[in-house]
């Protein structure tokens, strides 16, 4: 498992007001990596929690009383010196803070900005500030930023009439995963199937070859059987066909015999 932590704020906020309880966790990916919350801040750096602020508890370290001077940048980090996302807090002696997404906030979800005081109800007319230029004034202290965009992110803070106004915030906008389709699988024929295809298509060009070729051998085969039918029937034999010219011959020899005979007896 990969060493990975990821720092969250509770009350889940950017600003707080002084001498507020803070508690900030480590959630940690890997148990064995030995998380411990760090800060830098305009009297320290690499402030560890336990040494000059805060009480640690497990994976968290806890602050009771909160000052203006924790105002800072806080993270975790890990014995081997892998480092989690960094947080942004800041703590003001003032009347009025805008509670805002303390995270990255993903593009599409709807984000709620909350104009509070110290000491009287959060429900007080609000008016909220984008980089400088008046957003909208609500009359019920809170704001929501329905399908934020990057366009939407930016340094925030609001208004209280006859209350003050806030510390600015900013507020981060971090891009909709998205979703990846997953990896086609190509599969290879093994050699018992290319075998087996080579089979089909031999046995195929043999039935074609015999669908072609069949009709010829079999005229090819009548007409020789009609012919060898012929010449049996109308053929004659050696020992009847006529010797017309011998017999002539043998009847011309006999009678000349028949002569001389007869006047040899006169």
């Amino acid at each position: 498992m990969y060493a990975y932590a990821r720092l969250t704020v509770s009350p889940s906020s950017s600003q707080f007001f002084k001498d507020d309880f803070v508690s900030l966790s480590c959630e940690e990916g890997d148990s064995s990596a030995g998380w411990t919350l760090r800060r830098n801040t305009t009297t320290d750096t690499k402030a560890k929690c336990g040494a000059g602020f805060g009480k640690p508890a497990g994976s968290s370290c806890n602050i009771s009383y909160i000052d203006t001077l924790d105002s800072g940048v806080y993270w975790c980090e890990s014995n081997q010196s892998t480092i989690s996302n960094m947080v942004n807090l800041t703590v003001t002696g003032g009347s009025v803070i805008l509670q805002s997404p303390v995270l990255p906030v993903m593009e599409g979800d709807d984000v709620t900005l909350l104009c509070k005081t110290k000491t009287t109800p959060s429900n007080l007319p609000a008016a909220f500030y984008k980089d400088g230029s008046l957003i909208r004034k609500q009359p019920t202290g809170h704001m929501t930023i329905q399908h934020v965009s990057r366009s939407d992110e930016g340094l925030y803070k609001c208004d209280i009439s006859g209350h003050g106004e806030s510390p600015s915030s900013w507020i981060t906008v971090t891009d909709k995963p998205t979703t990846t389709p997953p990896p086609t699988t190509t599969t290879i024929p093994t050699a018992p199937d290319l075998t087996a295809d080579s089979s089909l298509q031999l046995a195929f060009r043999i039935v074609l070859h015999l669908v072609v070729f069949s009709p010829y051998i079999i005229s090819t085969l009548i007409m020789m059987s009609l012919y060898q039918c012929r010449a049996r029937g109308n053929g004659i034999s050696d020992s009847t066909k006529p010797t017309l010219p011998d017999q002539g011959l043998d009847n011309e020899h006999d009678d000349v015999i028949t002569d001389v005979t007869t006047e040899y007896h006169f």
